[in-house]
């Protein structure tokens, strides 16, 4: 046995059984990988677990639990190149889907012990770390709607009918977008800034086809007039999504930019990888190449930019900086 990690297990995700879970995940990577097991608890979280092995020097940091659990330990690993393996008992599982990585904990474990890494994109969000996305409007009134109880329950379901819930109360908002290049104002019900996210990620999908690795982050927004708009829009994003091709809806727009810097008025909330974070403003940069993952090959394609056709719709050309 040459190979060491250090897991980090949060025995409150998914509705398993935690410990049949961490049973099931020594008895196939033990006999291979030396297990420095560390527990979660309300007092000490994945990421300051994660740093205080980087801060050892292990060799491998392996997280099991949520997409909450995964995005706050690869927080403390971005930029260490250290491998990170991932083995998701959550209730969405967005980032293992998003690269290919099997949901069960055989296939999670086989993928580790196969040492095949990939080096992916990460994202920092108002200084939290972000692997998946960040929802602004309806995503997190929908996140806040579907507790824990409903998640242990219901699984994705919770999220389904909470969002259907939500729909009795949606509203649009103004929105200001500001990248490096330009200024966009609009309206709009939800805007979703991307790293990684599967098909599942609905409000997400606006380009269908977010890469992983092109240093850049895929901004989605979604602006219907009504509540039948909002269906019919979640519905066709759902639908391109499926067949791998990219909206066009003239409510639906997007475009890719190394950051985002956004406003609304009046003031959202935020949720960022599956947990609420605060409201807005935010600011969102990606940090290409942050994350070494173990993690199967998957093919993507490039996504393209669309505006045309968003209610109210500004858009500012920016000059460039001068040296």
């Amino acid at each position: 046995m040459n190979r060491s990690a250090c897991l980090i297990f949060n025995p409150v995700a998914g509705q398993g059984d935690s410990d049949q879970d961490l049973a099931s995940i020594r008895a196939i990577l033990e006999p291979e990988i030396e297990l420095d097991i560390q527990l979660t608890t309300k007092e000490i979280g994945a990421e300051q677990l994660a740093r205080a092995a980087v801060k050892r020097g292990v060799d491998t940091i392996i997280a099991s639990g949520g997409d909450g659990t995964l995005s706050a330990a690869a927080g403390a690993v971005v930029g260490s190149n250290i491998p990170f393996g991932i083995i998701s008992r959550g209730t969405a599982n967005a980032f293992a889907t998003a690269l290919g990585i099997p949901d069960t904990i055989d296939g999670a474990c086989k993928v580790i012990l196969g040492g095949v890494t990939r080096t992916v994109d990460a994202a920092d969000c108002n200084g939290s770390p972000m692997l998946l996305l960040t929802g602004i409007g309806f995503e997190a009134e929908t996140v806040e709607k579907a507790d824990r109880q409903a998640k242990n329950r219901l699984g994705v379901l919770a999220y389904i009918l909470a969002g259907l819930q939500e729909l009795r109360n949606f509203e649009n908002f103004d929105v200001e977008i500001e990248t490096e290049e330009k200024v966009i104002k609009t309206s709009a019900g939800s805007v979703t800034v991307a790293n990684v996210a599967p098909p599942s990620s609905i409000l997400a999908q606006g380009p269908a086809g977010i890469i992983a690795d092109d240093g850049l982050l895929d901004l989605t927004i979604v602006a219907p007039v009504n509540k039948a708009g909002a269906i019919a829009a979640a519905f066709h994003l759902f639908q391109s999504a499926s067949v791998g091709n990219a909206a066009e809806r003239s409510d639906i727009g997007y475009l890719r930019a190394k950051q985002f810097k956004i406003t609304t008025d009046p003031v959202q909330k935020i949720v960022v990888d599956g947990e609420l974070l605060g409201t807005t403003p935010v600011e969102i940069r990606c940090i290409p190449a942050g994350l070494k993952v173990f993690v199967p090959s998957i093919e993507e394609e490039e996504p393209t930019e669309k505006l045309e056709g968003l209610p109210n719709l500004i858009i500012e050309e920016k000059q460039p900086a001068s040296d």
